[in-house]
């Protein structure tokens, strides 16, 4: 009669503890393997993919009707690229850089489309003033450069200052307009200093020095004193500085 061993509790537990340091052993080997796998896959998947290709990308597709950016834009754009890879191996992001590289260009979305083409979106910032003469400034207060050929109307505003205080400006220039506006006055320009220190620009080329601070009240003042001043015959009004708490003193040159 035979006798069958049977495996005690401890037994079990003293192979559970051999497999485990055995797997513990194993277990970094493993971890490196996926990574060489990992790191071998990534830097390789983009040779993969062109050789996939049979012919590189040759044409685009410029979609929607925007207002500035031309056929010839992109196309200039992408020829400083060099030749494009194919359908597979090329990187859309980067022609998407520098597509965005324009500047008046906000955004833009590039997809490639079987076998060798492109179709290309783009958002353009749209001007609403000059900016300090050879800039113009968006709704939003973007400072962008757009070449003057290209632009459809050069009616607009005249804003200066520095870069940062566009979106200041371009509300007051808003509320200044307004304000003007009901009395029957044109605005022409407004800026600003790097003191904060503001001047307009209204008809007939007169500057009106409004200072630091608040200017409400100094446009109130001048709309008042404005229709007293008698100009001197062959004299013109240059500017009228409002940066006194009453009154105001008022240059004039000789006219030409």
């Amino acid at each position: 009669m035979s006798v069958v061993k049977r495996k005690t509790p401890q037994r079990n537990l003293k192979l559970n503890e051999q497999k485990l340091r055995v797997f513990l052993q194993v277990k970094p080997l493993l971890v490196l393997l996926c990574v060489g796998l990992l790191y071998f896959a990534y830097f390789n998947w983009q040779n993969w993919l062109e050789k996939l290709d049979s012919k590189p990308i040759s044409s685009f597709a410029l979609l929607g009707t925007p207002q500035y950016t031309t056929n010839s834009d992109i196309r200039e754009m992408i020829l400083k690229m060099g030749e494009l890879k194919g359908f597979f191996g090329q990187d859309v992001n980067v022609i998407r850089e520098q597509i965005q590289s324009m500047p008046w260009i906000k955004g833009s979305v590039v997809r490639k489309i079987w076998p060798d083409r492109l179709s290309i979106l783009v958002a353009e910032y749209t001007p609403v003033a000059y900016w300090n003469e050879d800039h113009f400034v968006s709704a939003d207060g973007v400072v962008f450069k757009l070449p003057k050929d290209k632009l459809k109307n050069d009616n607009m505003p005249h804003l200066y200052g520095p870069d940062y205080q566009s979106l200041i400006v371009l509300d007051a220039w808003q509320q200044i307009f307004n304000d003007l506006k009901s009395k029957g006055i044109t605005l022409k320009a407004v800026s600003i200093d790097e003191r904060g220190s503001w001047e307009i620009v209204v008809e007939n080329d007169i500057t009106l020095k409004l200072g630091r601070g608040e200017w409400k009240s100094k446009i109130d003042r001048f709309m008042t004193i404005y229709p007293q001043i008698e100009v001197p015959e062959n004299k013109k009004i240059i500017y009228i500085d409002l940066r006194y708490k009453v009154g105001a003193a008022v240059h004039f040159s000789d006219v030409n």
